[in-house]
């Protein structure tokens, strides 16, 4: 089975990557204040570039008040684009493909982090959880700046010399804000029914894709990554989620990304059978018009191959590619057992990692195995 984890896969635009597996986006924390990419950070790709197929970076944002992270890097004006420049050149140099995650925050930016405090959202629901602030409803045309802005930052990555961008619909930001009746209580175009929450994620997908034919001139990649289900009640459902995919499915897009903690998990509710997994469900709903990629908790190379036994595409990486940088090249040769899936907290600079994500990982108890 490892073994096809390493046979090559070619996406709609004709693009062919090498092996199966992906660098999963992780927030770093880690940029400079102006919102450049540090040396750190593009090191800390590099160093994870030369084995994966594709690396999805770390979400940036598409205009100001959509900062979500301290030390998040900007995509916002075209001043950033020798930043971008720099980071996609560290993952292309090492061999794998590199894609942009765009995102906007929405309600889960920190007030401090946006223009005078102003937090948006598709309504004035604030997340759930203690001290969350309130956020002010986006007018239309202010929706409408938004979606435009996710084709200009798509335009900056293609100027940047990026192979790609990832839509960041997933993880409770604004994408998903807008398709969960918890956070979306509009009666505009972009509210009410199941269709009406989808109107803005699509539409950011039709900017997208229509940024792409007009400023690509080479095959360029567009994923878009999603969450199957909220724990809010009213909140997404399996059943939801599985109506989006079906319509993704259909949109001129070269991926699928599921964000799970765990590759095995189960629906909570919407669907008559709870003991298939979301992966199954997304498989068939998906019925192989492209390819889905799955995550969550694979460390080891048995995790590796049990995920990718579920007829899953892709498996993506995040924590274990920070744990042992050199996971891929060490299965490919054979060497399973010199695999490390326990982090070592003596080895920040071997795994050059940067001192904010790794000041993170290690004050944060049971987020990475070994760190207690």
């Amino acid at each position: 089975m490892s073994n096809n984890l390493f046979s090559s896969y070619t996406l709609h635009n004709g693009v062919t990557l090498k092996n199966r597996i992906v660098m999963a986006p992780m927030t770093n924390f880690s940029s400079n204040d102006n919102g450049t990419v540090t040396e750190a950070e593009v090191n800390y790709y590099s160093r994870r570039s030369h084995g994966v197929s594709m690396v999805i970076t770390a979400c940036t944002y598409v205009t100001p008040n959509g900062k979500g992270f301290p030390g998040e890097f900007a995509a916002d004006h075209d001043d950033m684009i020798p930043s971008l420049q720099k980071l996609a050149e560290g993952i292309k140099k090492e061999g794998a493909k590199a894609v942009l995650q765009i995102f906007h925050g929405g309600r889960m930016c920190p007030a401090d982090l946006v223009p005078d405090g102003d937090v948006v959202s598709a309504s004035n629901i604030p997340a759930t959880g203690e001290n969350n602030p309130v956020p002010r409803a986006l007018e239309e045309d202010e929706v409408e700046a938004i979606i435009d802005a996710f084709g200009e930052t798509t335009r900056r990555a293609i100027e940047a010399g990026f192979d790609g961008v990832e839509i960041h619909g997933a993880n409770g930001y604004l994408i998903q804000q807008f398709f969960s009746p918890h956070s979306n209580r509009r009666d505009d175009q972009y509210g009410g029914s199941l269709e009406k929450r989808m109107a803005f994620p699509l539409a950011v997908v039709d900017k997208v894709t229509e940024t792409v034919r007009k400023h690509a001139d080479f095959p360029f990649i567009v994923g878009y990554r999603f969450s199957p289900e909220e724990a809010e009640t009213p909140g997404i459902t399996m059943d939801d989620t599985l109506q989006l995919v079906d319509t993704l499915a259909d949109k001129k897009l070269d991926y699928l990304h599921v964000s799970l903690t765990d590759y095995q998990s189960k629906p909570r509710r919407g669907v008559e059978d709870l003991t298939k997994s979301r992966l199954e469900y997304l498989l068939e709903t998906i019925n192989d018009r492209l390819p889905l990629i799955g995550v969550g908790s694979i460390y080891s190379a048995e995790d590796a191959k049990e995920a990718f036994a579920t007829g899953v595409p892709f498996i993506a990486l995040g924590r274990e590619l920070i744990i042992d940088p050199d996971w891929v090249e060490k299965l490919e040769a054979g060497k399973e057992e010199e695999i490390v899936t326990e982090l070592n907290k003596n080895r920040q600079e071997e795994l050059v990692v940067p001192d904010p994500l790794w000041n993170i990982i290690t004050n944060t108890p049971g987020w990475f195995p070994g760190i207690k």
